[in-house]
């Protein structure tokens, strides 16, 4: 027995030298610094980042989001599955020990029996009772165990980070619906003031039209301008309603139970945001962590492929006791010890084929990892790059917006005294509602970047 504990002992040592697997290498080198020109000293600080608009309405969403939406709950489903997975794969790198109990009556109900049953004539009812504990334990040589479980527990932390990951994006969905929802009733009020202008300014047509003064073209011209605009006021309403809509399912409840409250558009603000260095970057986005641990674990899945095409050695301990009568199972004791050599000789090709699959998927995954990196890079060059080009437009066009209003409010006066004919209101109008509208768009382009930034920077999150 001595030669069997020595070659156990020397395995277990074997297996407890060898070296965890290394973290991935993309081969990528960040980049110094961002292309895009950004906010430098702003806080670092990303947490709950969704506090920094000025809502209190926008955190309580959020925290509904949390607790309501299903595909966060079934992301956090998939955790707990690989967490059941990871005390699987670990359960080979100890010794199985089961343990049974038999007891047997064998009769014979006539005749007088055969040489395979121990029941005859004369002992026509036979009882047999044994008991028994049985370990075995596959000495690792290769690796392939260890590796296994490292595959597991690098799944584990994909799964982990791609929680993170889908909470990241319902939360800046959340955010970026909400700031949606509100410009658009933003957008509803200043057609519905647009409408009432144009509408006054039709009666001033009528009255001039009912004294002569003015044409029936000019009226025909208002009257379709307010036509035009009582048309944009059911569509407005109408894409707010569905906005509603999108925000309601990614809290997980039907749209009649959501309510916005009386929050204003105007009333939300977005805060300067430090972009840090591209390099920070690999370990503040869960799905670049999620592309690294899974990629990891295709690593270790190339270990557990070569080691299948290699012997096996699995060493099997048992103890047990039999008897006649059930009082006596304790008294014959005994003990069996067996070692096994298992090796592959021909599997037409079978387990290289598994080898190269997992090698292939291997590089597979360090291309998405690869790739993972230059789309976070991306991500946040677009962000910033929205947000400069952004700043600057709006910079225009809130000089546009005070033109137009002037403009308008000129002619309309210009109008009443007959020194300018109605085209000029007419176009002097559009002008004005559209400068309106688009102070909207670009304000709300402006929070979206601002979301779209955080959740490209990770949101906060930090690898662990």
């Amino acid at each position: 027995m001595k030669p069997t504990l020595s070659v156990l002992t020397l395995c277990l040592l074997l297996g407890a030298c060898g070296s965890p697997a290394q973290r991935p290498d993309s081969g990528i080198a960040p980049p110094a610094t961002w292309q895009s020109p950004h906010t430098a000293g702003a806080t670092h600080d990303n947490q709950q980042w969704w506090n920094r608009f000025g809502s209190q309405q926008l955190g309580r969403l959020i925290e509904q989001a949390r607790l309501g939406s299903y595909d966060l709950a079934a992301a956090i489903a998939r955790v707990r599955q690989a967490q059941a997975d990871t005390v699987i794969a670990g359960g080979s790198q100890l010794p199985e020990v089961k343990a049974g109990a038999n007891a047997n009556r064998q009769k014979l109900l006539r005749g007088n029996g055969y040489s395979q049953l121990d029941a005859d004539s004369d002992n026509n009812a036979v009882d047999y009772f044994n008991a028994n504990l049985t370990a075995s334990y596959e000495i690792d040589f290769w690796g392939g165990q260890r590796a296994t479980r490292d595959s597991a527990k690098f799944n584990l932390k994909a799964s982990e980070f791609d929680q993170a990951t889908v909470e990241l994006t319902l939360l800046s969905g959340v955010a970026n619906t909400y700031a949606q929802a509100l410009s658009l009733q933003e957008q509803g009020r200043i057609a519905e003031l647009n409408l009432a202008n144009a509408q006054s300014v039709l009666k001033l047509v009528q009255t001039r039209f009912d004294s002569g003064s003015a044409t029936a073209l000019e009226l025909a011209q208002q009257k379709s301008l307010v036509a035009a605009q009582q048309r944009q006021l059911p569509l407005v309403q109408q894409q707010a309603e569905d906005a509603r809509i999108s925000l309601a399912a990614l809290l997980g409840r039907p749209v009649q139970t959501l309510s916005l409250g009386q929050e204003r558009f105007d009333q939300l603000t977005w805060p300067a945001i430090d972009a840090g260095v591209p390099s920070q970057l690999l370990s503040r986005r869960p799905d670049i962590a999620r592309a690294e641990a899974q990629l990891a674990a295709a690593q270790a899945d190339v270990t557990v492929a070569r080691a299948a095409m290699l012997p096996t050695v699995t060493l099997t301990a048992e103890i047990g006791s039999g008897a006649d009568r059930a009082d006596d199972i304790l008294r014959s004791p005994f003990y069996n010890l067996t070692a096994g050599l298992l090796a592959p000789v021909f599997n037409n090709g079978r387990l290289g084929a598994q080898r190269d699959k997992a090698t292939a998927h291997q590089e597979e995954l360090l291309e998405t990892y690869r790739g993972a990196i230059i789309n976070g890079f991306a991500d946040v060059e677009k962000a910033l790059n929205s947000i400069r080009g952004l700043d600057e437009q709006r910079g225009w066009q809130s000089e546009e917006l005070s033109q137009a209003q002037t403009a308008f409010n000129i002619a309309q006066s210009r109008y009443q005294a007959g020194a300018e004919d109605l085209l000029t209101v007419l176009e002097t109008q559009r002008t004005l509602y559209a400068a309106q509208d688009l102070n909207v768009q670009l304000r709300l382009s402006r929070m979206q970047a601002s979301i779209a930034l955080y959740k490209a920077l990770g949101g906060g999150w930090q690898v662990l």
